[in-house]
């Protein structure tokens, strides 16, 4: 689809360089007749600095509309016009037939925000309103934003602040609805996933974490997605009044890179990416079933049934980071028997027993048991989920996500959202975590949420 041609452009300011110019052209400076761009020079820095990253898919900042003034459009490459404009829709309606439908005019703004605006998620007493941003998925199938399938890596930020929840932000992430957690519904679909980032669910609640999924459906023989990685910091609870947000509110940035390459998924807040573990991950509320994808495979792997393997575990499912490079040794107790020791992998510490000779040699190993697992990075050595069809895929969604469960998720506000098509570098994801620090711009009153 081509550029509506409501749009307009201005000259560039001449101490900008071509290639900014070239972009302020055509993203920038986009605004319908009658529209003041917000806080003109700090939104078109901010701004600049998310266009300037390469691989650059869409970038919403809830200021942008498209030509109807109804819906929150995306900026994109130069060369780029994908019809990534948000529809709004309530999915308890869509997919239940409960409630009633949703309009532009359902979705609260703040007035301020990273950019200029702001989406407001409220936890929703009436539990068939449900309402989410939404790029519907015949608009996105096989565009850049349906990153998915052999090599390809994306990576994504969101400017936002958190009031509670631990659930979805954004993201391609179709939960599926045919778990019947809430009554069946009408419309029946599996889960099709692929890429969101989650404010931590049960692995770190309220953290910045990263859902990735090979499949669009089921991990390590539980009945959700369960490849994920997160930061051990958490947002902090901020509480909405009246008047919008408390003095000296921060913005939190959200952001994560899967780097297929390297079968990496690292979590990030506000540009940093925390190395972290998780000691006894079999008994972790979230971490134990990648812990159980490790045992069941290491079972599988010793002569016999062991006890404890389960021979209908499927076998792709198994998590298997490598283990060929021992980067730790420690000896943590011997016996005349055996010996037990630490080791450190990249992305595992096990504890090995090996049997002792009369003579003291070294001999078979015994035992190995899962200590911890790395959460941040996290390995996942697969491609994402690609949906060969338009009905095999889900919408890329903001706010909320299709859930068979309901449940009210994140709340909070959300003031941009970022997509790349490349795993960005550390001093990417640090300049691009920067780019509000000086705190909120206020906008012009646009059409639609208020």
């Amino acid at each position: 689809m081509g550029r509506p041609s409501s749009f307009r452009g201005e000259a560039a300011g001449p101490r900008l360089r071509v290639v900014v110019a070239a972009a302020c052209a055509a993203l920038l400076c986009a605004w319908l007749p009658g529209q003041a761009a917000p806080a003109d020079g700090e939104y078109r820095r901010r701004v600049g600095v998310v266009l300037r990253v390469p691989g650059l898919v869409a970038f919403w900042d809830f200021v942008r509309r498209d030509a109807t003034r109804t819906r929150w459009d995306a900026h994109q490459p130069p060369a780029a016009s994908y019809d990534y404009a948000l529809d709004v829709a309530n999915y308890v309606h869509d997919y239940w037939g409960e409630g009633r439908p949703a309009t532009s005019t359902d979705v609260p703004t703040l007035g301020q925000g990273p950019f200029g605006d702001a989406m407001l998620v409220r936890a929703e007493a009436d539990p068939t309103w449900r309402p989410l941003l939404l790029v519907p998925r015949a608009r996105l199938h096989d565009t850049p934003l349906d990153v998915k399938g052999p090599g390809a890596s994306v990576s994504m930020l969101a400017w936002l602040i958190r009031e509670s929840g631990n659930h979805a932000v954004a993201g391609i992430w179709h939960e599926g609805t045919d778990l019947e957690q809430a009554g069946r519904p009408r419309r029946v679909e599996r889960g099709m996933r692929q890429y969101a980032l989650f404010a931590g669910l049960a692995a770190n609640a309220g953290a910045s974490s990263v859902h990735v999924s090979e499949n669009g459906a089921s991990s390590f023989g539980d009945r959700y997605a369960r490849n994920l990685a997160t930061t051990p910091e958490i947002m902090p609870a901020v509480r909405f009044g009246g008047d919008g947000l408390p003095p000296r509110v921060r913005w939190a940035v959200m952001g994560f890179t899967f780097d297929n390459d390297r079968d990496t998924v690292t979590a990030y807040l506000d540009g940093v990416a925390t190395d972290f573990w998780i000691e006894r991950p079999d008994t972790h509320p979230f971490f134990q079933w990648p812990a159980r994808g490790w045992q069941q495979a290491e079972w599988h792997r010793q002569p016999g049934m062991q006890p404890g393997e389960d021979p209908a575990f499927p076998q792709h499912q198994w998590y298997t980071p490598p283990e060929d490079t021992l980067a730790a040794r420690v000896v943590l107790d011997e016996r005349p028997d055996a010996r037990v020791e630490l080791h450190q992998y990249p992305w595992t510490r096990v504890r090995v027993t090996y049997a002792l000779g009369a003579d003291g040699a070294v001999g078979a190993v015994l035992r190995r048991e899962l200590v911890a697992l790395r959460a941040n990075p996290f390995w996942f050595g697969h491609d994402l989920y690609a949906p060969a069809a338009p009905s095999e895929g889900g919408p890329f969604t903001i706010g909320r996500v299709i859930h068979s469960s309901r449940g009210v998720g994140f709340t909070g506000a959300i003031g941009g959202v970022a997509v790349f098509s490349r795993a960005l570098r550390p001093d990417e994801m640090r300049r691009l975590s920067a780019v509000a620090s000086r705190g909120s711009i206020r906008g012009s009153r646009q059409a639609g949420g208020r």
